[in-house]
């Protein structure tokens, strides 16, 4: 059963150069549970998406021109400010890319975890107060009702990075967004903090939105995944049988760009070219201007998002079903 439907969602901004599409036509299911990986490089509208969905948009820069995001019986995209207000915490949390910037320098972690409290529960002050150290002893802080004082300029990468994941995951979400939770970490902190992750989604029953543009991150934690270019899916899959035989060209790149392990190689190999611009994005497959397997129809035309083989889609034309 599907807990969060997005269905041919499109987001666009306004722009001096007018208006351009930052996502366009995403469809995808979140079942409870899960963990669905979002990838691509940057730009490729994978925040955007997240954006969407907590109804964070910049307005009125941005606007959802169609589709729809529907989470428990509503769909978000036509709810008033006052509810999507309600749903944020306790019914979708994100913890976004830079903690400490997100962190407000001026309040102490304690404060910003009990603000978030009182705005969703009744709590008196030493109940909330009791709530968050408990939450920051789930995420892994050592002496949490004495760091309650600290100011997030007090607390290294990681435990900022843990903070926040205490912000959004202290009123139980039925789903967290989690918007590349480990850059800037080294990889001892990284590979801890997905753990956690884990480790939080098992013991409350959450489905994980992760975003990342490292394969490798996708390849420990998530169950299935989106590959996302120029603000479209290009592939989906299971995380299983995207590393085995991923089958878009973009997907393929993606991987070449990992070192590996048991494969030796002279040097890793690059994807040519850029991201396109949204304003400057190619008539056909967007992808095209860069792939080896671009042939003349390939810039005819977005080529659609097609189950190639069972579970598995992508949007290319020169791959066949099998």
């Amino acid at each position: 059963m599907s807990l969060l439907e997005v269905r041919d969602l499109t987001t666009v901004f306004r722009t001096g150069r007018g208006e351009v599409t930052a996502v366009e036509d995403i469809s995808f299911d979140l079942a409870e549970g899960e963990v669905l990986g979002i990838v691509g490089e940057s730009g490729s509208g994978k925040s955007v998406t997240a954006l969407t969905i907590m109804g964070l948009l910049p307005r009125p820069t941005a606007r959802i021109r169609s589709g729809a995001i529907r989470f428990g019986g509503e769909d978000l995209t036509r709810l008033p400010e006052s509810r999507m207000q309600r749903i944020r915490g306790p019914g979708i949390a994100m913890v976004f890319q830079e903690p400490m910037t997100s962190l407000n320098p001026v309040f102490s972690i304690g404060d910003q975890i009990m603000e978030t409290i009182r705005a969703h529960e009744p709590l008196s002050p030493r109940a909330a107060f009791s709530r968050a150290v408990a939450m920051l002893e789930k995420v892994g802080i050592a002496s949490a009702a004495t760091r309650m004082a600290d100011y997030p300029h007090q607390l290294s990468g990681g435990q900022r990075q843990r903070v926040m994941l205490a912000i959004a995951l202290v009123c139980r979400p039925r789903v967290l967004i989690a918007d590349e939770p480990t850059t800037a970490l080294d990889v001892t902190i990284q590979a801890q903090i997905l753990d956690l992750l884990l480790d939080l989604r098992d013991e409350l029953g959450m489905a994980i939105i992760l975003i990342t543009h490292n394969m490798g991150v996708i390849a420990e934690t998530a169950d299935r995944v989106l590959v996302m270019y120029a603000g479209r899916i290009a592939e989906e899959a299971p995380v299983a049988g995207l590393f085995d035989a991923p089958l878009h060209p973009y997907t393929n790149g993606l991987l070449e760009c990992v070192p590996s392990l048991t494969e030796d190689r002279a040097r890793l190999v690059a994807i040519p070219g850029t991201l396109p611009e949204a304003h400057r994005r190619p008539p056909g497959c967007r992808y095209a201007p860069r792939c080896p397997l671009a042939a003349a129809d390939c810039g005819h035309g977005l080529p659609p998002l097609r189950a190639l083989v069972p579970g598995h889609r992508a949007a290319c034309l020169r791959i066949a079903p099998s």
